[in-house]
């Protein structure tokens, strides 16, 4: 709780269905909140709700010209709060808002905002902002894609909210959040769940908890694997989104810092830079003071399962208080249509910003909604696994490997690249030799196995040219079909012993890497197979290696490692 709404309750308090909750000063007596069963009621008009925009004083210059950046926050908050009643704040700070259908670039007020936040949560008793980062909509500035700047956007907004922080209306007269009781709550998706993720880790006073849905924690693993860009990452990306997302009126002045972001992400070589680790935020997990709410879907090709399983790992190690809601679905927000989610999130909030006991925190941790709808919860993500490996093994009878549980016989086992090779074909038909691509099936389990967090692949090689991706796929597999591409991952094997500095391969020398897979909660069935896919060039999922060409792959050290429980 903030110490502001601590305030507020001492000034003037009441109870409501058995709980107390703050209201203004005894004598203005405004309506209060109201709780049922741990959480607060839709009683507040969300169409008498109070609509305003916003300038806050951010303290950076983001475009050099000269003047502090302008950030534009549209507010909506409820009526009562003109009368004194202090509310909590739900923050959605995106760079997306210059292209809503509603008129934001001159800053009329929307009838509606973008997402379900105001109609879900104004009526509640909370405040709902929405904040245009830098560069983009009706704030000054250019946009820097994930760099500090991004932050301190939403950050200036908290301050603001805080009495930290100036502002002003359109007119220029002071803009004071008096009606604040402090407290943020930051939710949002995709890029707009990424700056919840990059705020949380300055520790800035105020922000009690974060929501981020479908979001980046690093934005080197957004872009790259291991050494190699993603398919549509390959080109200069970072000053393409900057270019897409910046107000018309800034593209002149941000130009060439448009420009020196595409330089900066080093696409000739897709290694780690400085420029990738300025936008890494899960290095600064030690600061994090407030709460997280992780909300990902499994089969999100955009915004990888890496983002979730790195970050998660990064504040399960600094003791943060946490929440995971994992969904079947791809780069989209579950709560839209499931209310049932929806009124988690609520009560989330409602704990988090209104210190209200609702016992959310004693619930289990982590909630997986897996294919056909059925939803297992666990009291702790990933909760008690074993680290289990499968060693590749040589051909059995009619098949092309196998996966064993103990080292088998020195064996190598060769292909060749396929630039056009589909993921279908890399994956179809497992227990027929193939000449680009190499697959390696478990015996049919007898017990159902889930596989909960990150494997890895480690491959012992060597090739004929001196650069190639390695590429693993981790398949389920029924009576010989693939079911599901349960996870990816690849590297550059030019990067078998940094991130940092590539290294041409030696045509014919043995190297050993170490593929890491993107994190899954999945559960195989009964008489299925769990499967390994290697193939080089994947041009689905990676930027093509035009010089790829063979690979041998010395099966006896090489190994697929699985976090799997019974």
């Amino acid at each position: 709780m903030s110490r502001s709404f601590a305030a507020a309750l001492v000034a003037g308090a009441m109870t409501v269905g058995g709980v107390l909750v703050g209201t203004a000063p005894a004598t203005a007596a405004p309506p209060g909140l109201v709780i049922e069963n741990g959480a607060t009621q839709p009683v507040f008009d969300r169409d008498a709700a109070i609509q305003e925009t916003v300038y806050v004083n951010s303290g950076m210059d983001s475009d050099g010209d000269g003047s502090t950046d302008r950030i534009a926050v549209l507010v909506i908050r409820p009526e009562e709060t003109e009368t004194g009643l202090q509310v909590a704040t739900v923050m959605h700070a995106s760079p997306y808002f210059g292209d809503s259908t509603a008129p934001r670039g001159n800053l009329i007020v929307p009838a509606h905002f973008t997402a379900w936040y105001d109609d879900y949560f104004v009526p509640r008793g909370y405040a709902v902002v929405e904040v245009d980062m830098q560069g983009t909509a009706g704030s000054d500035g250019c946009a820097t894609i994930g760099g500090p700047e991004d932050v301190r956007s939403a950050s200036a907004a908290i301050d603001w909210l805080n009495g930290r922080a100036t502002a002003t209306y359109s007119d220029g007269t002071p803009a004071v959040a008096d009606w604040s009781t402090g407290s943020v709550g930051m939710i949002g998706v995709s890029y707009a769940g990424t700056l919840p993720i990059g705020v949380a880790e300055t520790g800035i006073d105020g922000l009690e908890t974060i929501v981020p849905i479908a979001s980046i924690s690093a934005w080197y693993d957004y872009a790259r694997a291991q050494g190699i860009a993603y398919g549509g990452f390959g080109s200069r990306y970072p000053e393409s989104l900057a270019r897409y997302v910046s107000s018309p009126a800034h593209d002149a002045e941000c130009a060439a810092r448009y420009t020196a972001l595409g330089d900066s992400a080093d696409d000739a070589t897709a290694d780690m830079n400085a420029f990738w680790q300025q936008r890494d935020y899960r290095d600064g997990a030690a600061s994090v003071d407030a709460s997280v709410f992780l909300v990902h879907g499994q089969q999100d090709g955009n915004t990888k399962t890496t983002q979730f399983g790195r970050y998660w790992d990064a504040i399960a190690a600094q003791g943060v208080p946490r929440k995971l809601w994992l969904h079947d679905g791809a780069h989209t927000d579950p709560f839209g249509s499931d209310l049932t989610g929806r009124d988690t999130v609520g009560r989330w909030m409602d704990h988090w910003l209104y210190d209200i006991a609702n016992g959310i925190m004693d619930e289990p941790q982590a909630t997986i909604k897996r294919p056909g709808g059925v939803t297992n919860t666990y009291p702790s993500w990933p909760g008690p696994v074993t680290s289990t490996d499968f060693y590749l093994g040589g051909p059995g009878t009619g098949a092309a490997g196998t996966l064993l549980t103990a080292p088998g016989p020195a064996v190598n086992q060769s292909f060749t690249d396929s630039r056009g090779q589909l993921e279908f074909a890399m994956t179809s038909q497992p227990e027929t030799a193939k000449p680009n691509r190499l697959v390696y099936l478990a015996p049919a389990l007898t017990t159902a196995r889930r596989l909960a967090g990150a494997g890895t692949a480690e491959v012992r090689f060597s090739a004929t040219s001196t650069s190639t991706p390695l590429t693993a796929l981790l398949v389920h597999y029924t009576d010989g079909v693939p079911t599901r591409v349960v996870s990816r991952g690849a590297i550059d094997a030019k990067n078998h012993s940094s991130l940092t500095t590539g290294t041409p391969l030696t045509p014919g020398t043995a190297y050993t890497v170490t593929i890491r897979l993107e994190p899954k909660d999945y559960v195989f069935p009964v008489g299925s197979r769990i499967g390994l896919v290697l193939v080089a060039n994947h041009g689905e999922y990676l930027t093509t290696d035009m010089s790829a060409a063979g690979v041998t792959v010395q099966l006896s050290p090489s190994r697929l490692t699985l976090p799997l429980t019974s």
